[in-house]
């Protein structure tokens, strides 16, 4: 068996991907963020003070949020939290001042979240619409605090996802003039905050399943990894699935993955053998395929004999898991 077997897997129309249906939640943590409050409107002063500056929260200014993402479900990240605001006090019980309406909230707002790797590679995109302030919409994870924001779309790893986004709490954004130089967030300082995605994707990264069982095959000779030949503690094995998003060198749209270069995983890849994560050897697009990937990754030497269970996980999305046989 080789190679061969793997594309004739991609294409055969009796494999299929399972479908995960778990809930997809990241947890977005932000630091330097900073509130450049509009309540300067003499163009020449914009962004010249070196600062750190002060400003009022007043009805009807806008404002800009920029804030560093530091890390996503407790792993390194980078990347630009960005929010364009405008303050409107709404409240039920108002004084003067604030604004008179049947639901509490303090900012509308439009807001972006660029996401990149450590190394600065970026990722995806999230874009969302909504409210600051009050309570979270009903089905907002319950650990999350005020704010009501839709996620209306996505670039990248996240194209076409829907979901919901809140914080956590009351973020402790650091209140600034938009006379304050922006160059100078970083070193002027600013405040934190832990936000929730709770996405619905498009499509999740899934190991594709044969008559045989789960296409994990042993990468010594692309045999499928069964009951009468199991895998082995520290061996390297080869799962091929589906929706691990772009690459890079990138290809367009339906168009299949070249041999040369290989096409790389552009996202962060996992593979969890029984909730442990395992070494990736590599992940690309496979040569020939269209949506399809080859991701070689090393069993744990401290693995269980028996049955494992094996997860697939890309930009924090994760795929139904499958199970294969250990010796």
């Amino acid at each position: 068996m080789n190679r061969f077997f793997l594309l004739a897997v991609l294409t055969a129309p009796a494999i299929m991907a399972q479908t995960g249906d778990d809930p997809v939640v990241l947890t977005i943590e932000v630091e330097n963020a900073v509130i450049y409050r509009g309540t300067v409107f003499d163009a020449s002063k914009l962004a010249k003070d070196p600062g750190p500056t002060t400003s009022v929260n007043q009805a009807f200014v806008e404002s800009i949020n920029i804030g560093d993402i530091v890390a996503i479900n407790g792993k390194p990240a980078k990347g630009i939290f960005m929010t364009r605001q405008t303050i409107l006090n709404l409240t039920t019980d108002p004084t003067a001042g604030l604004a008179i309406a049947d639901v509490v909230r303090t900012n509308v707002v439009e807001r972006i979240l660029e996401i990149l790797q450590p190394d600065g590679t970026p990722i995806g995109s999230l874009m969302t619409l909504g409210f600051d302030g009050g309570t979270p919409p009903p089905g907002a994870p319950l650990i999350a605090g005020g704010s009501n924001y839709a996620i209306t779309g996505g670039t990248g790893a996240f194209l076409g996802v829907r979901g919901q986004l809140n914080g956590a709490g009351t973020p402790s954004n650091r209140n600034a003039s938009v006379k304050e130089d922006p160059a100078k967030r970083r070193l002027n300082g600013g405040g934190q905050g832990v936000y929730y995605a709770h996405l619905i994707p498009m499509s999740r990264p899934e190991i594709l399943t044969s008559a045989g069982g789960p296409v994990i095959v042993h990468s010594s000779d692309f045999s499928l990894v069964t009951a009468s030949k199991p895998a082995a503690l520290n061996e390297i094995l080869s799962l091929i699935a589906t929706g691990l998003g772009p690459t890079r060198p990138g290809v367009d749209p339906g168009k299949p993955f070249p041999a040369n270069p290989p096409a790389t995983v552009n996202s962060p890849v996992e593979v969890t053998v029984n909730g442990k994560s395992a070494d990736i050897i590599g992940a690309v697009g496979y040569p020939g395929a269209v949506d399809g990937y080859q991701v070689n990754f090393r069993i744990p030497s401290d693995a269980a004999h028996g049955v494992a269970t094996i997860q697939l996980t890309a930009a924090w999305i994760s795929g139904s898991p499958v199970n294969i046989p250990i010796q």
